[in-house]
């Protein structure tokens, strides 16, 4: 064979394998979706009749797609969430009366990882009913409808649609008809001190960008690693050179033996993807599903015993197998039917045997796939990862059989990375907790005990890789490796590292486990601040305007919202960078002005705007005054919006969105007071 070609086996087996990944790849992306720049939000009102003038009032929503409708039930008091939608029937006197409260449909439910709440939402249509006695039906009865609508990552500031409904008790018919709200010169002058005169261009066009890495792409290297830790334990690693010589050396061929230890390779990649076929059809049969089976208190509290469990068997108390008939069965299978169908059957022997190394890892991969809202895919994607680890090793070295005498022997060495795989479940078994905590409101597990959890379970682990603590099958006199005692100190700097997180200051962030612990919020200081990570931020626009001047300073003008999850993954991610945080802190000042706060304004500060395109919006609260004063001068109604400004209105550089590279924005802020400096 020349040495500049590869083996036709070696293409055979990459072959193999880069079908299956990229039929899995392409379904999943497909073309790049594209961006709905506008939410739309319709209604429809009818009455059905119920006998004695009393009607039953159906009120439709039309939601377009990729879009959801809040229900009515309120935000649990203390926390953070969309704007629950809201009827409200208004009458004279006693010409209606209102019979019981206002329906609506089941809708689907679920916890949000971000607010750490329960929500209950509704897509593509919902139907709400309120059943109405008419007593005057000279009256007309006034109906306005509160609502906000919301996607994966933002939720528009909310909107009021009024309605005047009209009886016709003798055909039993009734009469829709939008609102018919007057502007008079009150509502102008209100109106126009919104404006405010912008003496540069304002780059209407804000950036929105999003550098987040492909989840799907982590979790399927995160598989990798997984199956790669698993191939190093004594379950599967003594199999290698066994199953290696079975084939090249027990068939009749070098050719036969050589593609049998490639399909062999494939199979064993297909067997752990087969496994998560399951999960796609309870995926199809309700998309949410996966997400609610995750967030089920009693699950996660199932998955925290399931994992103490996995980290007492990886400590060699006792092991986890799988029946050893089963196993029987199959290897007598791959014996005796042979050809493809018997190499089949012996990969699903090493998949049963392995299992008590293995189901471990493979637990960790499912329950950190149901948590995320990738569900079955990533599941796929995960178990796809953790087989071709597996599969590799034993497809390579059938090709490259020189390539045994470079394994590491067996030895003791697998017996430490177990008992280290213990430590991981063992942490990982509280994340699960956690998860019934927040969803449960029990508060016993908040971020900073839940940190300090985990710094006991490091620094356990760093005092058994020193030798230090002992387990059943650890020699009395455990040889310190190197390699052992790096992990060791690694592990020691990981505990340390965790330390900052006891406390409450700006350092308690913990940037590299995003995700992992509570939310900073759910903090045991309780701590309230006037802004997002204790900056000092001010809530009225004139305010801010007036202490940029007094201090000489530029503007940070910040349209966010309490529903904002864009919002709150830039104060965690990009604002808490300690180079981006002392920038706002010293060199701005900051204005958040929050588009969905629904504390009423003053009566004498409520007016009627009068939108460009037609139609009316009621400014009644401080959500309804900052969202329309953000499209009325920036012709843009998302969150979270970044405006530079100086206190004379003069922009200091273009506007931006959802912006979560910490030095692309850290140099958005740095050329705003380059600007500010110059003028």
């Amino acid at each position: 064979m020349p040495k500049n070609k590869l083996p036709k086996s070696l293409i055979l087996v990459f072959t193999s394998l880069f079908f299956l990944f990229t039929t899995a790849i392409n379904a999943q992306f497909g073309q790049p979706d594209t961006i709905q720049e506008e939410a739309h939000l319709s209604f429809e009102i009818d009455a059905i009749p119920q006998g004695e003038n009393v009607f039953e009032i159906q009120i439709k929503a039309n939601i377009a797609e990729n879009w959801h409708l809040p229900s009515q039930r309120p935000i649990p008091e203390g926390e953070n969430g969309p704007i629950p939608t809201e009827f409200t029937f208004v009458f004279e006197n006693d010409a209606y009366e209102l019979i019981g409260e206002t329906s609506e449909p089941k809708g689907i439910e679920k916890f949000d990882q971000i607010f750490k709440t329960d929500l209950k939402y509704f897509v593509d249509e919902a139907i709400f009913t309120q059943k109405i006695k008419v007593n005057n039906a000279e009256e007309t009865l006034l109906l306005d409808v509160l609502f906000m609508i919301c996607d994966d990552e933002k939720c528009l500031p909310p909107d009021v649609e009024a309605f005047e409904l009209n009886f016709d008790l003798t055909t039993q018919h009734l009469q829709v008809s939008g609102q018919q709200i007057e502007i008079d010169e009150a509502d102008q002058k209100l109106t126009n001190s919104l404006k405010i005169d912008l003496k540069e261009d304002r780059f209407t066009v804000a950036e929105k960008e999003n550098e987040e890495p492909d989840t799907n792409f982590t979790i399927f290297l995160l598989g990798f690693f997984g199956g790669f830790i698993a191939l190093l334990t004594p379950c599967v690693f003594p199999m290698i050179p066994l199953t290696v010589s079975f084939f090249t050396k027990g068939a009749r061929t070098r050719k036969i033996g050589l593609l049998n230890a490639i399909m062999y390779a494939v199979f064993i990649v297909a067997i752990y993807l087969i496994l998560s076929i399951p999960f796609h059809l309870l995926d199809s049969v309700n998309p949410e599903i996966l997400n609610n089976i995750s967030t089920n208190t009693y699950l996660n509290i199932f998955f925290f015993f399931i994992f103490i469990i996995f980290a007492i068997s990886f400590f060699g108390y006792f092991e986890i197998t799988l029946p050893q008939s089963w196993s029987n069965r199959l290897d007598q299978k791959a014996t005796s039917v042979g050809g493809l169908i018997g190499v089949f059957f012996m990969a699903l022997t090493l998949a049963l045997v392995s299992f008590s190394c293995t189901g471990p890892i493979l637990g960790s991969l499912l329950g950190g796939s149901l948590s995320s809202d990738g569900g079955a895919t990533q599941l796929s994607f995960g178990m796809g990862g953790f087989g071709l680890a597996l599969a590799l090793p034993f497809g390579l070295f059938a090709l490259f059989p020189n390539w045994l005498n470079s394994l590491p022997k067996s030895g003791g060495w697998m017996t430490t990375l177990k008992v280290v795989l213990g430590f991981l479940e063992l942490g990982l078994a509280f994340k699960f907790l956690s998860n019934a905590d927040m969803v449960e409101h029990w508060g016993f597990l908040k971020r900073e005990i839940f940190i300090g959890i985990w710094i006991v379970i490091a620094l356990a682990m760093t005092l058994y890789l020193f030798g230090k603590i002992k387990f059943p099958h650890d020699p009395q006199k455990p040889i310190l490796k190197p390699m052992r005692v790096i992990v060791g100190v690694l592990t020691l700097v990981f505990a340390i590292y965790l330390i900052p997180g006891l406390t409450n200051t700006s350092h308690a962030n913990l940037k590299l486990l995003s995700g992992f612990p509570p939310p900073m919020f759910y903090s045991v200081y309780d701590k309230e601040t006037d802004g997002p990570l204790g900056l000092k931020a001010y809530k009225e626009f004139d305010e801010g305007v007036a202490a940029a001047k007094a201090e000489n300073k530029p503007i940070l003008l910040d349209f966010t919202g309490w529903a904002c999850v864009n919002c709150r993954k830039m104060e965690e991610q990009v604002w808490s960078d300690p180079r981006v945080f002392e920038v706002i802190q010293d060199d701005y000042i900051l204005i958040s002005l929050y588009v969905d706060d629904r504390k009423e304004l003053p009566q004498e500060q409520q007016f009627n705007y009068e939108r460009p395109k037609g139609g009316v919006k009621q400014i009644k609260t401080i959500g309804d005054k900052w969202a329309t004063f953000q499209t009325v001068n920036f012709e843009n109604n998302s969150q979270p919006f970044y405006v530079l400004m100086n206190a004379d209105f003069q922009m200091l550089n273009k506007t931006v969105a959802y912006m979560p590279n910490v030095d692309e924005y850290l140099a958005w802020l740095q050329q705003g007071l380059l600007e500010f400096n110059e003028n």
